[in-house]
């Protein structure tokens, strides 16, 4: 009897190894095939089984390397062919991560599908930097904008006016090349320069970066930094004075190799990447 195949949509979290979820982790542990993304850390890929073929579909701006639809047909075909299929995503593949039109594309071809949620860079990202996305009294809402429309995108499009009155904290994905439109676009519709917003790259990982400013200051201080970025809007940007921890940590910002063999190494990798070292194993 042949065995029937299944895609399990997995989010692989914010970037740090550490904050894929225990599912996500049991579901790379059974793939045969897994499909995953530029921003997937390769400490996560190293969960899945010595034999699973790992496929690389990333996309980075203005880079796609496998068209989606090309990404749906690859997905259905493995399935088909009854191996366990893992789609591994940054984030949660259900927000800016494409994940529903998948969930849709193996519905329709008849595949049997199950979705586990990863921890969205919307929320966790702001919080390694010590801005909270929501507070008491600060923001009772958040919003999660793309900062990547497609030109000619109908009845999906920003509407920049209801952002701009929004009561609570506005976060866009994939928005540092749009972080000066963004700007422009909400002042223009209304919202204070003087807002307080941040940009935040490579966010979790010891590589993270953080600039502060105000909606008009922001893109000339962001300028200088790289993809992948997110953009916070909002009063909720001031805590990171009083709350930005990450960064602090004693061994931030340090690349430490680590020499030991790699069975011994596991613990001494664990405690340096605690205090905030980027860890290096190189067994001699």
């Amino acid at each position: 009897m042949t065995r029937r195949g299944s895609v399990t949509l997995v989010g692989a979290g914010p970037g740090d190894p550490g904050l894929l979820t225990v599912a996500g982790r049991e579901a790379l542990s059974q793939a045969e095939v897994v499909v995953h993304d530029f921003l997937v850390d390769p400490r996560v890929l190293a969960l899945a089984p010595p034999g699973a073929r790992l496929i690389y579909a990333g996309k980075r701006a203005g880079q796609h390397r496998i068209p989606q639809s090309s990404i749906h047909r690859l997905l259905i075909r493995h399935a088909r062919l009854g191996r366990r299929v893992v789609r591994l995503k940054g984030g949660d593949s259900f927000v800016f991560g494409r994940g529903g039109e998948e969930a849709w594309a193996c519905r329709r071809a008849g595949i049997p599908f199950r979705v586990i949620p990863g921890v969205t860079s919307g929320s966790a990202v702001p919080a390694c930097a010590g801005i909270p996305v929501t507070h008491r009294g600060l923001a009772s809402a958040v919003a999660f904008v793309t900062g990547h429309e497609e030109k000619g995108k109908a009845g999906g499009a920003v509407d920049w006016g209801a952002l701009a009155r929004f009561p609570g904290t506005l976060v866009f994905f994939m928005a540092l090349k749009a972080v000066a439109s963004i700007s422009r676009n909400l002042i223009d519709a209304g919202m204070a320069p003087s807002t307080p917003a941040a940009a935040i790259r490579w966010g979790t990982l010891p590589e993270q970066e953080t600039v502060t400013g105000t909606l008009a200051s922001l893109p000339a201080r962001a300028a200088a930094l790289g993809t992948p970025a997110l953009v916070v809007v909002g009063k909720v940007v001031r805590m990171r004075r009083s709350l930005a921890w990450f960064e602090r940590r004693p061994l931030f910002g340090r690349r430490i190799a680590v020499t030991r063999a790699r069975e011994q190494a596991s613990l001494l990798e664990a405690r340096l990447a605690g205090l905030g070292a980027s860890v290096f194993l190189a067994p001699a």
